[in-house]
């Protein structure tokens, strides 16, 4: 593997280009299939000279969520208290779309660090969304300014779960006026939406791979795939640790059927959602209820397919990668009708955006699934994608 581009410049901070690189391989292949030697190898160092600077992979995975989120509340430094709502949201997507290929790990593999270092990071992170609360408050008052302003943040943030190739300045503006959009809008005054949305529910498990599959999917969720054991999955089932090879090989075949039936029930929900419906606008406020159901009625399902894809060996992870593709290929078509000023780039980019507004606010709701809250994170996505 070639040295990343930027050990050429060799700057002073060693430690910082490091924390960078190390950044991107854990975005790109989850905290445990990243390898200390593949980091050194992106900085043009040996692994033995990356180890003087960090004395095992943790301690480089905690540096990384650190300058982070550092990044993000440095930003509340150099905004002055009295600017406005634009021109701090501004400085935030600047960031985050500059910093985009190291950041993927900041909103799945937080399960990977420790409890000191989740707490101090979650402190830090809460300055940035009360700041952006306040400005928020200012220009938009509304008992609902803390969901808009999460929202805001979401999606800014969704830039680093994906790879859609666009212009930075591009990105940046288009980012903007979509967190701008959200926060300007009012998700309790939801009443003429698309209605009640049922996704499809998860399988009754009726034999006993499915009894391992149901079993494991929440244990992958609570404490990340690579933590949980074979004998956990076993014992959950009430099965000796054994029993589980006669249904799946390896824990990896365990993960890979989770992410199907994933892509599996969220097709279904979408051609379900669809069915009858002409209306390209119609259509994606269908597509926007339906996504935020499945995510409140999935939610460790999806948490685990979303955070693992990753790890995966490429032959297992490729039909999983094109079924996300083609879900938001779905999304993308609505959109570019609704809003042709739109070009494909800019409309796969709302998308995400989206999708980012759905995890942000589903986590500070607790993933709570009540009408009220699926009808207001439904308004937040809608708007996000210009559709008000």
């Amino acid at each position: 593997m070639s040295a990343d581009p930027l050990a050429a410049a060799r700057p002073r901070n060693r430690r910082q280009l490091i924390s960078e690189a190390a950044g991107r391989v854990f975005s790109e292949r989850g905290y445990h299939a990243a390898s200390m030697e593949e980091i050194a190898a992106r900085v043009g160092i040996s692994a033995a000279a990356l180890y003087r600077h960090f004395p095992n992979k943790y301690a480089l995975f905690a540096e990384c969520a650190h300058t982070m989120v550092d990044r993000l509340a440095g930003v509340l430094d150099e905004v002055p208290p009295e600017a406005g709502l634009a021109d701090l949201l501004r400085a935030v997507t600047h960031v985050a779309v500059t910093h985009r290929a190291s950041s993927g790990l900041y909103r799945w593999e937080a399960r990977y660090l420790e409890d000191e270092d989740r707490r101090i990071l979650r402190a830090k992170f809460a300055r940035l969304v009360g700041r952006t609360t306040e400005a928020v408050r200012r220009e938009h008052p509304t008992a609902s300014a803390e969901l808009c302003a999460v929202s805001a943040l979401g999606v800014i943030g969704s830039i680093t779960m994906h790879h859609v190739s666009i212009a930075q300045r591009r990105a940046e503006n288009a980012l903007l006026a979509s967190a701008l959009r959200v926060a300007a809008a009012d998700p309790a005054a939801a009443a003429d939406g698309p209605g009640s949305v049922e996704p499809p529910a998860r399988p009754v498990p009726r034999t006993r791979r499915a009894e391992i599959l149901a079993a494991a999917i929440p244990l992958f969720a609570r404490d990340g795939f690579a933590k949980v054991t074979n004998g956990q999955i076993a014992e959950a089932v009430g099965l000796v640790p054994s029993a589980i090879y006669r249904h799946y090989p390896t824990k990896t075949d365990i993960l890979v059927a989770a992410c199907l039936q994933a892509a599996d029930l969220l097709t279904q929900a979408v051609d379900r959602s669809l069915a009858g419906t002409d209306d390209p606008r119609e259509a994606l406020s269908a597509l926007a209820a339906t996504y935020v159901a499945y995510s409140f009625e999935h939610t460790a399902l999806t948490g685990v397919a979303e955070a693992e894809i990753v790890g995966l060996p490429d032959t297992l992870r490729r039909p999983l990668i094109r079924a996300q593709r083609d879900h938001i290929t779905v999304w993308e078509q609505q959109l570019l009708s609704v809003r042709p000023e739109l070009d494909p780039r800019q409309a796969r980019l709302l998308v995400h955006a989206g999708f980012g507004v759905v995890v942000e606010t589903g986590r500070v709701l607790r993933w709570r699934d009540t009408p009220e809250n699926r009808e207001a994170v439904t308004a937040l996505v809608i708007a996000a994608l210009g559709l008000g």
